[in-house]
Formats: C-alpha cells, structure tokens, sequence
C-alpha cells in the first residue's frame, strides 16, 4: 500500500519550489478521474445559470462504491485552460458542486472533491453573479451534510475558492500542493508593496503540506512519484478505509466531528 505517512523533513522541503512545482501538470482532472475511478457519469449544470467547465461533477465507484465526484479543473492545453480560466470556478460552478452534493446527501452517497486552483474568479461578471455568497453556500453546505466528504488537493489550493469544496471531513494533500489563504504573490503585495519577492513569503506562510501536517490542518500526505497507476491504487485503499470509518458515524456525530474541526482553528 502507499505510505501516506511519508516521512518529510522541514529542511528538505523548499516552499518556494513546491509553489512552482503546484502550479505544474503534474496530475490532470480527467485523469484522477479515470485512474481512481469507475463509471463516472458527469452530470452539467447549477440548474440556476450555466454550466462551468472549470468544476467536473458527477456520479462514479470507488471499489464498487457509488459516489459522488468533484474535481476543478485548470485544462490541458492553452485553449482549453483559458476556456476554464486556469481553474478559477464562477459562482455558477460552485452552485453546481452545491447540487451535487445536496443529490449526494439525498442518495446517502459519500462526497471525494480534488482541488487545484489558485482561487475563484475575480472578474466583474461573477462578483456581479454573486461569487461570495456562492462560496459561502457551499461552506455552509458542506457543513450540514450528512454524508462522508473527503477533499484533496492536488495542486494549488487558494484562498476561499479552494475552501468552497474544502470543509470536509478529511483534508489530504499531495506532496506538492499548496494550501493557503492567498498566493504568495498577493501576500507579498500586501505586506511589502512587492510581488517579486514571493519566495519569500512562500517561506513563511505556512503553505506546503509538511508545514500543513504538522498543525494538523490537514489529515494526509500522499506521497508523488511517476508511477501514477500505484498513486492511485494507493489512494483507491485509502479513500474506501477512510470512508468505511466515517459511515460508521451516525448522521449527527458525523456533523458535529466535522464541525468540531474547523471549530478547533
């Protein structure tokens, strides 16, 4: 089985470089789907304005299981990322991640979302669509439902539009992803009038899943490597042993373990 308890060492590990490395195609949408699970359906759609491509949501097994998948995704190619805005959701894709996971609850399916976004899209239509008050639906959704929800972040993970699919049971992350309040960049345009020196906030700010693990933000690391197809049979173990437990909560304890968690920060 893959270690998810790798071992990592502060001083191996460089924040500025995992930045760089989040911010690769180390791992695509399409294929966390199809490499961890079987008969996706993907279903379009908030049902109130459109359908965002950046957000991919829908029905698949896990070892038999059914579930409910939803993974952001930045593209492949330039087009295709830019089509998608990078992986920067509209209100619209949080409402339909909000859809499906209300279907989810309905269904008594558990709930496995993949993050990798530098956060929502800042641009005038979707503030003017209601992009805040899309995010915190989605918070205040996940916060009452009464079903198993994992999230994993695979790449970058910024800010409310990685937290929109993030109040979960469980957080992961992979070895180089990145979770924070904003990019490096934007903190350090804040506190020193000065985008360029990134790397230096990266060092600080706490971002890298050691740093992560160690406060014990998140639950997971899963440890990267090229050998993909044992990534995920290592994550398809993982993801169903974690699961089992969770179910074995009742409705109520399972809302109030995953509220307590954010409560303890």
């Amino acid at each position: 089985m893959l270690d998810f308890f790798k071992t990592l060492f502060k001083k191996d590990v460089d924040p500025a470089e995992v930045v760089k490395k989040s911010r690769e195609d180390r791992f695509m949408a399409r294929e966390l789907i199809d490499g961890l699970f079987t008969d996706f359906v993907e279903l379009h759609g908030d049902r109130l304005y459109g359908d965002d491509k950046s957000v991919i949501g829908g029905l698949a097994r896990l070892n038999g299981q059914a579930v409910t998948v939803i993974v952001i995704d930045k593209g492949t190619d330039i087009k295709d990322k830019l089509s998608k805005r990078n992986g920067s959701p509209q209100p619209w894709g949080y409402r339909k991640a909000q859809r499906l996971m209300k279907q989810a609850a309905k269904f008594n399916r558990p709930i496995i979302t993949f993050i990798n976004t530098p956060g929502a899209f800042p641009g005038k239509d979707a503030e003017a669509l209601g992009q805040g008050d899309a995010i915190a639906q989605s918070i205040l959704e996940s916060m009452k439902l009464t079903v198993p929800m994992i999230a994993i972040m695979y790449g970058e993970g910024g800010s409310g539009g990685a937290l929109a699919l993030a109040a979960a049971d469980q957080i992961w992350m992979f070895e180089n992803a990145t979770y924070s309040v904003l990019s490096p960049e934007g903190f350090a345009s804040i506190l020193w009038k000065d985008a360029k020196r990134a790397d230096e906030a990266a060092a600080i700010m706490g971002l890298t899943a050691f740093d992560l693990h160690e406060k014990k933000i998140i639950d997971y690391v899963i440890p990267e490597g090229h050998n993909h197809a044992k990534i995920f049979a290592g994550m398809q173990e993982k993801l169903t042993e974690q699961i089992n437990e969770l179910q074995a909560l009742d409705d109520e304890a399972l809302v109030q373990q995953r509220r307590n968690r954010f409560r303890a920060f």
